[in-house]
């Protein structure tokens, strides 16, 4: 497991960085998450790390010779601990490379940031037991959940071209829907369009066709975590998704926030893979003692909605639910090794979304759909609006956040999408 503690998590750690070292900062020294950038003066993409309000250009720094993230992402894991070493070393108040490396700052706010790589195929799995049961429910009150989900982690191939970066709009999607009382469907833009509230696992370490990997070995595939929205036009797929699963209702649109959180960063906050009493223990390609002991990660999530109104008066928006990642049904290291159990190769830049991640009290729906009991039960607002699916203008924000005694609270920035009209 790539969960092992250095000196860059050291919660003491400060950065002459001052910004770095605000308590409420999502990317203090011990951070150091990765993305792409660029300027108005120089348009081509650019790696940096976030640190504060600012991004290092690692290439400008002199720590890489190149511009290519996937190129980064597929660096050995013990390399890449090397590259966040030096990192560390030279953003620490005392370091010898100051002068170097604020060279290489620029304030966020100046810069355009990008998807954090060249993302090549898009999985997206199913792991949070809560939003499967509460989904089946509403389709399947007498069967919630499928036989097959406390033994497969269940995904399906998305469409990698339409992941756009945060801060993207992009427009309501249209399609074939079907009402009970209808005789034949009709072509028009959605009426239940719903947000998904996930995370992006990116791919850094290739494998071959042909040759699975192991447990043990899983987490040095995956480079880092970033916040991920799989915007879902429900009544689309009500009527497509049988027998296949989704396709128009998912393909049009999905967001990535963009900064990758490595896993080295997330070591702290670790915790043990369990399962509840009575439900079977994973097949062994699917068990490690490790993933027992630390598979799961604890990050908190939220959601919040800023309609067009709120907007209008300022309003930064009402935080409309909370769950965290450490309820997962399935770990990052499980979604690897299913995915390439038959062989399947994966690639640097490919995407695992976790799927919908709901917290098990009513509350904690990472989904409209769950929120609003499929529409039933629309809810209110701060702003005196009602909201049972999504509306033209209304803007979903993610945040994501890890904190531990012991440890420096980190982030993962926000992911932001706003809803055009069809």
């Amino acid at each position: 497991m790539n969960a092992a503690l250095d000196d860059t998590h050291n919660p003491a750690l400060q950065s002459w960085v001052a910004s770095a070292n605000a308590p409420d900062t999502d990317f203090p020294i011990q951070n150091l998450p990765f993305g792409r950038f660029r300027t108005e003066a120089e348009p081509d993409w650019r790696i940096g790390v976030a640190i504060g309000n600012q991004v290092l250009d690692l290439r400008a720094a002199k720590l890489i010779d190149s511009s290519d993230m996937n190129r980064l992402m597929r660096l050995l894991p013990g390399v890449r601990r090397s590259v966040r070493q030096a990192i560390s070393e030279g953003l620490r108040v005392g370091s010898a490379q100051q002068a170097v490396f604020k060279a290489a700052l620029h304030a966020q706010s100046d810069v355009a940031m990008g998807l954090p790589c060249q993302i090549g195929d898009y999985t997206d799995f199913y792991t949070s037991v809560h939003h499967a049961t509460t989904i089946g429910k509403q389709l399947r009150p007498d069967n919630p959940l499928l036989p097959n989900y406390k033994w497969v982690p269940i995904g399906y191939h998305g469409r990698a071209s339409s992941i756009i970066p945060s801060g993207q709009g992009f427009r309501r999607p249209k399609g074939q829907t079907k009402a009970p009382d209808q005789d034949a469907p009709t072509l028009g833009p959605c009426r239940r369009l719903d947000y998904e509230l996930e995370l992006a696992m990116l791919v850094g370490r290739p494998n071959a066709l042909g040759e699975p990997i192991a447990m043990a070995d899983a987490e040095d595939h995956v480079f880092g975590v970033s916040l991920f929205n799989d915007w879902s036009a429900r009544d689309i797929q009500a009527w497509e998704y049988q027998p296949l699963g989704p396709f128009l209702s998912k393909n049009f649109a999905s967001t990535l926030s963009p900064w990758v959180v490595t896993l080295d960063a997330l070591a702290p906050f670790r915790v043990p893979f369990t399962r509840p009493a009575g439900d079977p223990e994973p097949l062994a390609y699917l068990d490690a003692p490790a993933n027992r002991a630390q598979g799961a990660i604890s990050i908190e999530l939220e959601v919040w909605l800023q309609t067009a109104q709120m907007r209008a008066a300022g309003h930064a928006g009402d935080r409309i639910s909370r769950s965290n990642y450490r309820d997962a049904y399935w770990t990052v290291a499980q979604l690897v090794a299913h995915h390439t159990v038959n062989g399947c190769n994966l690639r640097a830049g490919d995407l695992l979304g976790s799927g919908t991640l709901s917290g098990p009290e009513p509350a904690q729906g990472g989904s409209l759909m769950e929120l609003s009991a499929g529409g039933k039960k629309p809810f209110a607002l701060s702003s005196g609006e009602t909201r049972a699916w999504l509306e033209d203008g209304d803007t979903i924000i993610l945040r994501g956040y890890c904190q531990q005694p012991g440890f420096r609270r980190i982030g993962f920035g926000e992911c932001r999408g706003t809803v055009l009209p069809a």
